[in-house]
């Protein structure tokens, strides 16, 4: 038995976030009201949503998840909060060719659920990886 501990996803040491990774994202103007980030994530089924820059897909300011919008909305309504507001999250981002094992690891360590995925070359967002791809990763492993 070897002395260090070993990730689960090192047994699928091929795949990379750009295979389980979910293509596209859905994103809001940092302007929009939370109310409309919740319209959004219940008509695409997503749990979280890409906060941009005046509506530009390639200027990522952060991550509101479905969890950030239950606390926002324990405070008050969110049609009086933005999306831009104390509900988002700065986004941890990775790169496509990344490990799954990085990338389990990078959650681990910021304590997010998703991270945007981020084209090296163009650095526009080109996705989103969850814990739920890589529980899909996992049960396939």
């Amino acid at each position: 038995m070897s002395g260090h501990a070993s990730s689960a996803f090192q047994a699928v040491p091929a795949l990379r976030v750009a295979e389980v990774m979910h293509r596209g994202v859905v994103s809001c103007p940092a302007e929009e009201s939370l109310e409309t980030v919740a319209t959004l994530m219940s008509a695409e089924q997503i749990h979280c949503v890409i906060v941009v820059h005046d509506g530009d897909s390639g200027s990522l300011w952060g991550v509101v998840s479905d969890l950030d919008l239950v606390a926002a909305a324990s405070v008050r309504p969110l049609v009086d909060q933005r999306a831009g507001g104390t509900a988002m999250r700065p986004a941890v981002t990775v790169a496509p060719s990344a490990s799954l094992d990085a990338a389990a690891s990078l959650m681990t360590r910021t304590g997010v659920a998703h991270l945007v995925v981020v084209d090296p070359v163009e650095r526009r967002p080109v996705g989103v990886l969850s814990t739920l791809d890589l529980a899909g990763a996992l049960a396939g492993a």
